[in-house]
């Protein structure tokens, strides 16, 4: 079992950064693939970014590529989400998640089996 605690939302002006943090209990949070999503008032939550839990490569969504970095840190059990560069449409409650489903792309909400409770993050312009 995993469990998953965001943390870091805010409020930020337009071309600001944030820095979104996941906290995983469980000692196989390491094994597992991690992503972010997010979901803005009235829209479905979409992908952001993952992380492949062995080799560490990375995906993003179009619209944050180039602007938002995942990485994370084995050893703490952490997700961390850099996000640069923001703009108002990023506005949303992020999601941490974990998971190991085969078969399912990075972006594919079927993928992962464990999701934190969200952390807003506000863009003003």
């Amino acid at each position: 079992q995993v469990h998953l605690v965001e943390s870091g939302g805010g409020l930020v002006q337009a071309g600001g950064s944030l820095r979104l943090s996941c906290a995983a209990s469980g000692r196989t949070f390491s094994i597992y693939d991690k992503g972010w999503f997010r979901q803005a008032p009235g829209k479905e939550r979409e992908f952001v970014a993952a992380i492949n839990w062995s080799a560490g490569s990375t995906y993003y969504a179009d619209s944050v590529k180039g602007r938002f970095t995942i990485s994370r840190d084995n050893a703490k059990n952490m997700v961390y989400l850099q996000m640069n560069d923001l703009k108002p449409e990023d506005t949303a409650i992020y999601y941490c998640a974990a998971g190991r489903a085969s078969g399912t792309t990075w972006s594919s909400m079927n993928k992962y089996n464990y999701w934190g409770q969200g952390t807003q993050v506000t863009v003003s312009s």
